[in-house]
């Protein structure tokens, strides 16, 4: 019986790998949920010692500070502890990382060029997620996500536009309503991820999620969610501008900002790479807003 550790704060990450299709897990897996302090590397080794996958699917209070204080300390701890363990690592990722004038068409190969604070520390993460595998000290693997849709806290999709729209309030966007942007439903993300995890060939490499390539606008997405939950499409658009001064009160639009600039542009994530070696494909657009407004 095989060791698969999840690391991360809500029980839905869990799930959401955990319930992968049976046949995608190699034999019989043992799930057992405990407690842990993540930023302690001791708590962290305890966790990883006889683990064959760990999954670090963590996210931390979004807070630029506390990204620059966590991240670093928390995936040397991990990369250090599955040396020594010789576990793999599979490492949830996001895109923000990425150059700002490359988001309409992104790949793995899209050039990393990181103008927020927060987009600074991930690349450095990755890095060394990278370096680990490159140097033959753990098998490593970055699977990486566009912006969520899904019933997470951090899912404006979600959180903002469906669930605003079922309460018969306006949905609300942020910067720009005619820019594209597309989302990854979790719970494809989910099954692929496990899927990697659990293919010896995927090791060593950057992939990203499946996730539906359908261009769609604020007012589009608006529309099509409205006619799902009987509402009628209201949006509102918080503006940059207005952004600035709600930041003054407001943390959350304070730590926002920085990364507003994915809604003033066109934003297309681009999973070709996965679907054409798993076969695998997102959930159609229809079917994850039909499942999500249950």
């Amino acid at each position: 019986m095989r060791k698969i550790l999840l690391l991360c704060f809500t029980a839905l990450a869990f799930s959401s790998v955990a319930q992968a299709p049976t046949g995608w897990w190699n034999e019989s897996v043992f799930y057992e949920i405990f407690a842990a302090n993540l930023t302690h590397p001791a708590e962290v080794n305890a966790a990883i010692r006889g683990s064959e996958v760990v999954y670090v699917t963590i996210g931390f209070p979004y807070k630029t500070k506390v990204w620059q204080a966590l991240w670093v300390p928390f995936i040397d701890a991990v990369i250090q502890s599955c040396r020594r363990h010789k576990a793999k690592l599979v490492f949830f990722d996001n895109i923000y990382m990425y150059d700002r004038d490359h988001l309409d068409g992104m790949t793995e190969d899209t050039p990393i060029r990181p103008t927020s604070e927060k987009g600074k520390v991930r690349e450095i993460v990755a890095n060394k997620v990278k370096q680990a595998h490159e140097k033959g000290e753990v098998d490593t693997l970055i699977a990486r996500a566009a912006d969520f849709f899904g019933p997470t806290p951090n899912s404006v999709l979600y959180g903002l536009m469906l669930q605003r729209l079922k309460e018969g309030k306006a949905a609300q966007w942020l910067a720009n309503k005619d820019k594209v942007h597309n989302f990854t439903y979790t719970p494809d993300a989910g099954m692929a991820t496990a899927l990697l995890g659990n293919t010896t060939d995927a090791y060593g490499q950057v992939w990203h999620l499946p996730t539906d390539r359908t261009r769609l606008n604020a007012e589009q997405w608006t529309e099509k969610m409205a006619a799902v939950v009987g509402a009628k499409p209201k949006l509102q658009i918080m503006s940059k501008g207005l952004m600035v001064p709600l930041g003054w009160f407001m943390s959350d639009i304070r730590e926002i900002r920085e990364m507003v600039y994915r809604y003033d542009r066109d934003y297309l994530f681009d999973s070709s790479k996965f679907e054409q070696r798993f076969g695998m494909a997102a959930t159609p657009i229809d079917e994850q807003i039909q499942t999500l407004a249950q």
